[in-house]
């Protein structure tokens, strides 16, 4: 019965970070135009979905089946990007999900939402892997608007804009090309206002065989959002992780891919 009774609140600890799951930078945000260089968690954001025996990614096959014309047109695409950043942070995106100025996204008009694509400075050949969740820019002459931290990466924060080609890439190669590179990943099971629900999900979780819990704690004008976070330490072990987790009923998981 105690096994029980620790499950459904787990469970329901789980379920209340649906609606207050946000990913943003362990920095706070100093200033509306050029922010602190500190780029935390930035990275593209590729959502687990626990229930299945696999990851699946979401929207695969939906880009694959129904959205092959649209993406294989934009293979390649030139155009004017510019940025958004701590205007818009905290702000819903067009997903639903809270606009993350230090997360690897994007805004595209007609790219399927959520998708990825993988995005080269014209200028200086630097790439990036982002996940597009948000629509816009909202100006004729340009085709793409890059968080701040895609924007830096690319090293066109300074300018405002920069030409850009974009290369839609399907959420299994965005993954393996994350993969690759050598940083820290962490499977993301929720996000709160309140350090003591953060704590009471860290600890319910820190009673099954699961790898250690990590709380981080990113702030933004004065209000400081707590995220629970699993290690993931190769990534052949991050589906046996999500379906484990997906047994004491956390299914919303996303991977987070850190740079410093």
């Amino acid at each position: 019965m105690k096994k029980l009774i620790s499950l459904l609140s787990l469970a329901a600890l789980a379920s209340c970070t649906n609606a207050t799951s946000v990913n943003v930078s362990t920095s706070t945000i100093d200033n509306a135009v050029f922010p602190t260089p500190h780029t935390s968690e930035a990275s593209p954001l590729i959502s687990t979905h626990s229930s299945q025996s696999q990851i699946a990614l979401e929207t695969a096959v939906v880009t694959k089946k129904n959205t092959h014309a649209l993406t294989t047109k934009l293979r390649g695409r030139h155009g004017v990007a510019s940025w958004y950043g701590a205007e818009f942070h905290g702000k819903k995106t067009a997903t639903g999900e809270l606009f993350d100025m230090y997360a690897m996204t994007a805004a595209h008009n007609t790219l399927p939402i959520p998708s990825y694509a993988q995005i080269t400075n014209i200028a200086n050949h630097r790439t990036v892997i982002v996940r597009v969740n948000d629509r816009g820019p909202f100006y004729d002459h340009r085709i793409l608007d890059l968080s701040y931290s895609a924007a830096k990466q690319l090293g066109m924060a300074s300018t405002g804009t920069s030409e850009v080609m974009i290369q839609t890439i399907e959420p299994e190669q965005a993954l393996l090309q994350l993969q690759k590179q050598n940083q820290p990943v962490y499977l993301q099971v929720g996000s709160f206002n309140d350090k003591k629900r953060a704590q009471a999900l860290q600890k319910s979780i820190s009673k099954h065989e699961l790898p250690d819990v990590k709380i981080a704690a990113s702030s933004h004008k004065g209000a400081t959002l707590y995220k629970v976070q699993l290690p993931i330490d190769a990534s052949h072990n991050a589906s046996e992780l999500s379906n484990k987790l997906a047994k004491l009923g956390i299914t919303e998981t996303q991977f987070v891919t850190e740079t410093h």
